[in-house]
């Protein structure tokens, strides 16, 4: 149960924000600016299981000299599922402009597991350097240097990056290719975009936009496409509904709290 527990968190995150870039390089971003934060809450069979939270700095951060948007990704168990302890933090510097990582991390607290992991990615020379360090994210461990594709994204800054598309031209049933690197590895991912739907939550009732990637063989989801996530089709384009199809359950992530919109 606890590997269970925090793979379904892993992977929720993974989708949450590892998302499709379209291949223009210059992007006119209406959607986010600094000083957003959005909460949403993880239930596991009606359970309340987990709190997650997308946090925008208030400030302007500079990587290497460029303006760049600050950006974390908070998520811990709560309640019963605290036995099973999960606290992680992901987060991004991405270009105010281009809208690409200039610098990523991650610091995993899982049961007894921990990882802590800088990467900093060239995207004039396509490379991404990846820092690791010991337990108390204290010393340097390893540092190794890869090959990335174009515009690479991380898994925090593709969902941005998709925030800043225009969706209007999108038919139900097209296909959307995404380049992201993570774990030391590229991928080459799909979206299947499942068309329009009205959705109502905690924070009223909104047109969205309905997105599965395409998801390899395993044994934790089920069937073809077992992972649906709703954002909204107003100017912030915001997740609001995220559901995944277990072999055991299901897993539903709904926003609760959405502070400092770009677009009120």
């Amino acid at each position: 149960m606890v590997l269970q527990l925090q793979t379904i968190l892993l992977t929720l995150l993974l989708l949450v924000h590892f998302q499709a870039p379209d291949p223009v390089p210059a992007r006119k971003n209406q959607a986010f600016g600094k000083g957003e934060t959005l909460t949403f809450n993880v239930s596991y069979f009606f359970i309340n299981a987990a709190e997650a939270k997308m946090v925008i700095s208030d400030d302007i951060h500079r990587v290497n000299g460029k303006p760049a948007y600050k950006i974390d990704v908070y998520g811990k168990t709560l309640n019963i599922f605290k036995l099973f302890y999960v606290k992680d933090n992901w987060g991004t510097y991405i270009d105010t402009a281009r809208i690409v990582p200039y610098r990523s991390y991650r610091h995993i607290e899982e049961g007894n597991y921990r990882k802590h992991e800088v990467i900093d990615f060239d995207q004039e020379d396509g490379k991404a350097e990846v820092k690791l360090y010991d337990r108390e994210n204290e010393k340097l461990v390893k540092t190794e240097k890869f090959d990335v594709p174009n515009q690479v994204q991380d898994i925090v800054s593709g969902y941005y990056l998709l925030r800043t598309m225009d969706f209007q031209g999108l038919r139900k049933g097209d296909e959307i290719s995404i380049k992201g690197f993570f774990d030391e590895k590229n991928y080459n991912l799909k979206l299947i975009y499942e068309g329009k739907d009205d959705v109502s939550t905690s924070l009223g009732d909104f047109d969205t936009h309905v997105f599965s990637p395409v998801m390899p063989s395993n044994k934790l989801f089920r069937g073809k496409k077992p992972i649906k996530m709703w954002i909204t089709a107003d100017e912030n384009r915001i997740p609001v509904k995220i559901k995944a199809s277990m072999v055991v359950g299901s897993i539903n992530m709904d926003i609760v709290s959405a502070e400092g919109l770009r677009n009120n």
